[in-house]
C-alpha cells in the first residue's frame, strides 16, 4: 500500500494595538499597515485558524525531497480555497457583463454595479486598494 508524508498547518494571528494620529480612518489604518515594528506583539492562540493539508509527497519522510503532489482542494486552505473561487466568479461575471452589453442595453444602475463590482474584485486580486 503507497504512503504518504503530508504537512499541515494552521496559521497563528499575531497582533498588536497601537495609536496612530492621523485626518481620517483610512489615514489611520493605513499608517497602522505600513508600521513595521512589530515589538510588543501578542499571539492570538484562541483566534487560530483552522488545520489545513500545506503539502503532501509521495513516500516516507520525502517532504521537499521530491516533487510535491496536488493538494486536492477540500483539504487546501478554506480561505485560499475562496480566493480561488473569487478569481473564477469574477472571470463568470466579466463573461455575463461582456454578454449583456452585446446582446441589449442592461439598465444603468445594473451596468454600473457590475462594473464597480469587477473593478473591486480587480483590486483584491491585485492586492491594491479599493477603488475611488
Amino acid at each position: 500500500m503507497p504512503v504518504f508524508t503530508i504537512e499541515t498547518t494552521y496559521r497563528l494571528p499575531a497582533y498588536r494595538q497601537r495609536t496612530y494620529e492621523a485626518g481620517t480612518i483610512e489615514e489611520a489604518c493605513r499608517l497602522a499597515i505600513e508600521d513595521d515594528d512589530w515589538s510588543g506583539q501578542e499571539e492570538d492562540y484562541d483566534a487560530s485558524g483552522e488545520m489545513y493539508v500545506s503539502g503532501v509527497w509521495p513516500g516516507e519522510d520525502t517532504a521537499y525531497r521530491v516533487t510535491a503532489l496536488v493538494i486536492p482542494s477540500q483539504f487546501a486552505e478554506a480561505q485560499q480555497r475562496k480566493a480561488d473561487h473569487f478569481a473564477i466568479l469574477l472571470g463568470l461575471l466579466k463573461i455575463i457583463a461582456r454578454a449583456g452589453d452585446a446582446a441589449a442595453p442592461a439598465s444603468q444602475s445594473w451596468c454600473q454595479s457590475v462594473e464597480a463590482a469587477i473593478a473591486k474584485a480587480e483590486a483584491i486580486l491585485a492586492g491594491a486598494r479599493d477603488p475611488a
